[in-house]
């Protein structure tokens, strides 16, 4: 390279990660095979527009690449091409949100989401995101005690409510989620159902996860995190009467997006691509042990997990008033001292601000890629134990 200033940047960047012990659930290790997509040359081709409908010539290839990403996509999580659709072009998790709420519901609608500080997205209609904003956020949170979902008051809320969409799928919530359930819910007081399965497309993928696809309308996904790809993300809808993956298509282009990025669609395909392969499964299986490992360790050593543990990829841990009366910032940056990397995030009840909030959030994808087992695990948990009791 001959910018020296960004190649040490890169250089240095790649020596931390390969330094640290990567416990961020929302991060994962890319394969070279990706990286080598999402930095060829399709990143020189602009393609607005939709396969064989485009704005600009030239683009044989392009069209191949986005319409094999989408073969893939539907491939991989069984679904018939005739039944659901699926968009590959948002940039994002929040631009694939975004484009859901514009093309599903009214400007002003309601929108059910998990409230932030129980476990939701910004983008399930939270005030300081543009979806809360643009759209009136119906806010459920975990029961008090148990702190999973309360599917009984969930009901109740949203019956009273009456949301035009509701949202499940969270960025901090550790069980399963009882789709089924959801949809009875959704069924009964007239809402569209989407699933924002971000953190746990990839364990959905491995069959290490029940699937949503069997119970939502929509279903939105980014294609890092436990899937293993590139940073981009996926929209996914029900083809019917409601034409659903065709208000949504309008909504990515040209609501919201011009050109697609190309170089991050061949990505996601080579992505799809290895997330088929059967060791894929045992990974994603993988991925849950260790994040019960390390959730049953810090346990055992004193800490709460919130929830008391973890059915998926994610252990939040209360650090505040179920540790050692540390904050979630300042363990954050104890154990980056630590060599250990984590993110500062608030729980169920919580008391302080998000920007110094009660807890962390730890999470199993990027470590087990790296061939980490359950043994490794608990190691891990006694470190973290040991660094924030100092």
């Amino acid at each position: 390279m001959k910018d020296k200033e960004i190649e040490k940047l890169i250089s240095q960047e790649k020596k931390r990660q390969r330094g640290v012990v990567n416990l961020i659930p929302s991060e994962n290790y890319e394969s070279e095979d990706v990286l080598k997509a999402l930095g060829s040359v399709l990143d020189n081709k602009y393609a607005e527009g939709y396969p064989h409908k485009r704005y600009y010539g030239g683009q044989t290839y392009t069209d191949k690449v986005e319409d094999l990403a989408r073969e893939r996509a539907l491939k991989l999580f069984k679904l018939a091409p005739k039944k659901w659709s699926v968009n590959v072009q948002p940039l994002s998790g929040s631009p694939a949100n975004l484009a859901v709420y514009l093309a599903t519901v009214p400007l002003g609608g309601k929108i059910m989401g998990m409230s932030l500080t129980n476990g939701g997205h910004l983008t399930h209609g939270q005030k300081v995101s543009m979806t809360g904003k643009v759209w009136q956020q119906i806010a459920y949170r975990v029961d008090s005690k148990s702190e999973v979902v309360n599917y009984i008051e969930l009901e109740k809320l949203a019956r009273k409510e009456k949301p035009a969409l509701i949202v499940c799928g969270y960025t901090a919530y550790s069980r399963i989620v009882d789709f089924k359930k959801f949809r009875k819910i959704a069924d009964a007081c007239g809402a569209l159902l989407m699933v924002d399965m971000s953190h746990f497309a990839g364990l959905v993928a491995g069959e290490a996860y029940p699937s949503p696809f069997p119970y939502a309308d929509i279903i939105t996904t980014t294609t890092h995190k436990t899937l293993r790809g590139p940073r981009g993300a996926m929209i996914f809808s029900k083809i019917d009467s409601r034409e659903l993956n065709k208000k949504i298509d309008k909504a990515v282009f040209p609501g919201l997006q011009g050109g697609p990025h190309m170089s991050q669609i061949a990505a996601i395909a080579v992505a799809l691509k290895e997330a088929s392969n059967p060791n894929f499964k045992k990974y994603a299986k993988q991925v849950i042990k260790n994040a019960q490992a390390l959730a049953n360790e810090l346990m055992r050593l004193g800490w709460k997990v919130v929830s008391g543990g973890t059915d998926s990829h994610l252990v939040l841990v209360d650090t505040w008033m179920g540790g050692a009366g540390i904050s979630g910032t300042e363990a954050e940056a104890r154990l980056e001292r630590g060599g250990i990397i984590c993110n500062k995030n608030t729980i169920p009840g919580e008391t302080r601000s998000p920007f110094d909030p009660s807890g962390i959030r730890l999470g199993s994808p990027a470590e087990t890629t790296r061939g980490k087992k359950e043994k490794d695990m608990i190691k891990i948990a006694r470190k973290i134990d040991a660094i924030l009791r100092k």
